[in-house]
């Protein structure tokens, strides 16, 4: 009994140093996403930092369990404007992934482009129809209609965790069946085993 009710203290401390800390950081925060990014991503990215801020509460300054001295508006600030930063290149890399998958999938699904005329984006749509019918309709309402998880739910009948879930496979066969098509075509250059001091990741 003793454990639980001083797990039931730790859990309601904890909550109790994000709120006050979310109620301190959530404008500034904003603005400083305003200021570097199209108003329509920006309550996304400030959600996800938000989630990141309280999952992290810990490694905070001044805010950890720990703490020996009362915490301030100039101690946190700057730790919580580098994890919005990285939220925020985090939503511009996948911005640009979902935009080159919509790029694709638009010249793949073009009617009259001819295999020869451009190999990647002929693999691209043998790999979509290789796709089970709702893997398939999944990526495209998130391709072409750019729904999220949620919304696409709301379209297939599905739970919006199921949905991310089967577009995150999808994403993963489909990444992998463009790579085995197009990564040893006949004559194509590749500079694997050349000395150009890249590192492959």
């Amino acid at each position: 009994m003793t454990e639980y009710v001083t797990d039931e203290r730790a859990a309601g401390d904890r909550r109790a140093r994000f709120e006050a800390l979310a109620h301190l950081v959530t404008e500034p925060l904003h603005r400083y996403l305003l200021r570097r990014a199209d108003p329509d991503p920006v309550d996304d990215v400030l959600a996800d930092t938000l989630l990141v801020l309280w999952r992290r509460i810990d490694d905070v300054p001044g805010l950890g369990p720990d703490a020996v001295r009362p915490w301030c508006y100039d101690d946190v600030m700057p730790w919580c404007y580098g994890v919005a930063r990285g939220c925020l290149a985090n939503a511009r890399r996948a911005d640009r992934r979902r935009r080159s998958l919509l790029e694709r999938l638009t010249w793949a699904t073009r009617p009259g482009v001819e295999e020869a005329t451009d190999p990647d984006h002929s693999a691209l749509h043998t790999a979509l129809a290789q796709l089970r019918a709702l893997d398939r309709e999944i990526v495209l309402l998130w391709a072409y209609e750019e729904l999220p998880p949620s919304r696409i739910a709301e379209v297939t009948g599905l739970t919006a965790n199921a949905v991310s879930i089967r577009l995150h496979r999808a994403k993963k066969k489909l990444a992998a069946q463009v790579e085995r098509k197009t990564a040893a075509r006949p004559g194509h250059e590749t500079d694997e085993g050349q000395g150009n001091g890249r590192s492959s990741r």
